[in-house]
């Protein structure tokens, strides 16, 4: 029986997800885990993290808290409280250093928004600057790009931030928000990656401009896209739910469609079947697929020296599934690796400054704990 994802909305017809006419690998078993676990710090219901140059961390909470956290956890500050509107699967999102912090003290965010129309996703940056009272605050925010059109429901936002490696560009994702349709449109931004300047302009260049597309289309035909990064190579990796069934890891190429609505490896959720991924259909197959569903949350790609065995693969938080996913990358090929049960939601994993591995729990359902991976001894 395949298992629902517990972030989708319980809507009978909410429909499926894109996936791969790759062959079908077995999913794998809850594998033991070679890690040490550390718990470092616990929030309320967070949602992304990022590293500071000096190991301190910047982490989200969803109803809309900044904080900014000690090295050891131990001590936290508010640096900045935004509105976001929270309902459902919305709040304070992702939270990513401009590729210049060094110099600039930028910081991008995304969140969700209520205005005309319904609700949407929005991108923005601030500056982290010393408050004066010995702590600091992110001030000068400024909205950047919001996605388009809002619409109404409480669901697949995703949101997800991306710089090139050359730091010259930006790649966000636009869910989209459970309406199916969008993803193909090619006047919306929902169910899209987009490629922005640093300032959130559309990227010159950008492939599907010249054909009608919203300027700032990169690939089209995606559903709720919650991870997305580059690998050493400058590969760009990104993952997404499926419906009842066919969560991805997709090989994000300029201006290829993905299927979504129209080709899924899983099944609307009242049963009804979308075609499987087919050569020839003109949908870009995903690189590996699931059923029943992981629930995939944030992507990492490994680039430490901690875990040596693991160095440019994936990592991916599973949020149904409660545990810790690895995907084997090789160019531009991705196979299955492990499944480690983590016993909670996993919404966030990224890669600390010594090459260990940070997880951070969903919260709600789960705990909200930051914690720690290193070798086990």
């Amino acid at each position: 029986m395949m298992r629902h994802h517990l972030l989708a909305l319980p809507i009978a017809l909410i429909a499926g997800a894109s996936n791969a006419a790759a062959p079908a690998v077995a999913d794998t078993p809850p594998s033991a885990a070679p890690f040490t676990r550390t718990v470092v710090a616990d929030f309320d219901s967070p949602w992304a993290m990022t590293f500071l140059p000096d190991k301190r961390m910047l982490v989200t909470e969803k109803k809309g808290e900044m904080l900014l956290v000690s090295a050891d956890g131990k001590s936290r500050q508010t640096v900045a409280t935004i509105t976001v509107d929270s309902a459902g699967q919305g709040g304070l999102m992702d939270i990513v250093l401009a590729p210049d912090f060094a110099t600039s003290k930028r910081v991008y965010f995304s969140y969700s928004t209520a205005g005309e129309g319904g609700k949407g996703v929005v991108l923005a940056r601030g500056r982290l600057r010393p408050n004066g009272g010995g702590g600091e605050h992110l001030g000068e925010i400024e909205a950047l790009f919001s996605a388009r059109p809002f619409v109404e429901g409480n669901g697949h936002y995703s949101g997800r931030i991306a710089f090139s490696p050359d730091g010259r560009y930006l790649f966000f994702t636009n869910g989209e928000r459970q309406k199916f349709t969008p993803a193909q449109d090619p006047k919306a931004t929902l169910g899209k990656v987009l490629r922005l300047t640093l300032d959130g302009k559309p990227a010159p260049g950008n492939p599907l401009a010249s054909k009608g597309f919203a300027p700032e289309v990169w690939s089209y035909g995606h559903r709720n896209l919650l991870g997305i990064a580059f690998d050493k190579a400058g590969n760009l990796w990104e993952q997404e739910m499926g419906p009842k069934g066919g969560d991805e890891v997709n090989l994000i190429r300029p201006g290829l469609n993905y299927g979504w609505p129209n080709a899924s490896n899983g099944s609307h959720y009242d049963g009804r079947d979308i075609p499987d991924h087919k050569v020839g259909d003109g949908y870009e197959a995903p690189k590996v697929w699931w059923n029943p569903v992981i629930s995939p949350g944030g992507l990492m790609i490994y680039s430490g020296s901690m875990f040596p065995q693991w160095k440019g693969d994936a990592f991916i938080g599973g949020l149904s599934s409660q545990s810790l996913v690895r995907v084997h990358l090789t160019g531009t090929n991705a196979a299955k690796g492990d499944q480690w049960d983590m016993g909670a939601r996993i919404r966030e994993v990224e890669q600390g400054p010594d090459g260990a591995i940070w997880v951070l729990e969903d919260g709600g359902d789960s705990q909200g704990r930051l914690i720690k991976l290193t070798p086990a001894k």
